[in-house]
């Protein structure tokens, strides 16, 4: 089994950026800057290494990011109850907020699939009762309030892909026959849905259990690296899982992680969102790079 000296080539956490209220939502692009969010002010930064954060803009809540295939940033804006795209000429517009007629609960976190498909997650807990538009489906429990996973297809057809508890962090393995949801509320676990051509779940298992512990910390930040380990937040720091789930080590951050990205021209960098402030550490094994990395010109 591996160790944390095989995952990581330095040991200590460099901070880059710090007093935010609670950062998140980082991306790498590869122009050579990341892209981070302070929610609670509801503010959308861009970072260069070695220089100071820059406001990017306004947001409604930004949380999780992520870029569609043309290169153009897809943000989830939990207090707008939206998934918004913001165009090259800055220009933002709505691109989801509703699901059967009912608007959607916070969304939170999205991923690109190569096929130009968009997941995101929609948890409910944060949302008063009274709020909530999402009706439980049938068979699932009342409290989850309609949590769930959608897909926007690339014609734009939203659907529902499962119902979670409190469904946060997202990631594909590297053949994307299998989406990965962190589980932040009640049982702290990875979910494992092995899902079809169009998004259809196939199966569901627990991957992984995060509830071992005291140290603050709860699945949410989610990513995956070249050789299929399953990188996810937890108690302590980020978890490194094999890619048949069995536990290798926590690598420690200074503050409570939050979520985190792969970034650097050799996608070896994990750029950390912890709270107050963000980090980097130096991987050995590179993060599985977003489906437009790979048609990037600059």
């Amino acid at each position: 089994m591996s160790d944390l000296s095989e995952i990581l080539e330095s040991t200590d956490a460099e901070r880059h950026a710090t007093g935010y209220v609670f950062t998140e939502g980082p991306l790498w692009h590869p122009d050579g800057f990341y892209y981070f969010n302070d929610i609670r002010p509801g503010t959308l930064y861009r970072l260069t290494l070695g220089e100071p954060a820059e406001l990017i803009r306004k947001t409604n809540g930004g949380n999780g990011m992520t870029f569609d295939l043309e290169g153009r940033l897809i943000h989830c804006e939990g207090e707008g109850r939206c998934v918004t795209r913001t165009d090259a000429d800055g220009a933002v517009s709505i691109i989801a907020d509703r699901f059967e007629g009912g608007r959607f609960n916070r969304p939170n976190d999205v991923i690109c699939h190569s096929d130009g498909s968009l997941y995101f997650t929609d948890p409910a807990m944060r949302v008063p009762v009274t709020a909530r538009e999402q009706p439980n489906p049938e068979g699932e429990d009342g409290v989850w309030g309609g949590a769930r996973v959608y897909r926007i297809a690339p014609d734009g057809t939203l659907t529902a892909v499962v119902s979670v508890e409190y469904p946060n962090g997202l990631a594909l393995s590297p053949d994307e026959r299998t989406l990965y949801i962190a589980n932040t509320r009640w049982t702290k676990y990875i979910h494992a849905i092995d899902i079809d051509a169009d998004g259809k779940m196939l199966s569901r298992r627990i991957f992984a259990d995060l509830s071992a512990g005291d140290a603050p910390g709860a699945p949410d930040g989610l990513k995956v690296d070249t050789a299929s380990r399953v990188y996810c937040t937890g108690p302590g720091g980020i978890w490194v899982m094999e890619p048949d789930g069995r536990y290798i080590a926590t690598i420690p951050v200074p503050e409570q992680a939050v979520n985190f990205t792969f970034g650097g021209d050799d996608l070896r960098t994990l750029f950390v969102t912890a709270k107050t402030s963000v980090y980097t550490l130096r991987v050995n094994t590179p993060g599985q790079p977003h489906p437009w990395y790979r048609h990037y010109q600059a």
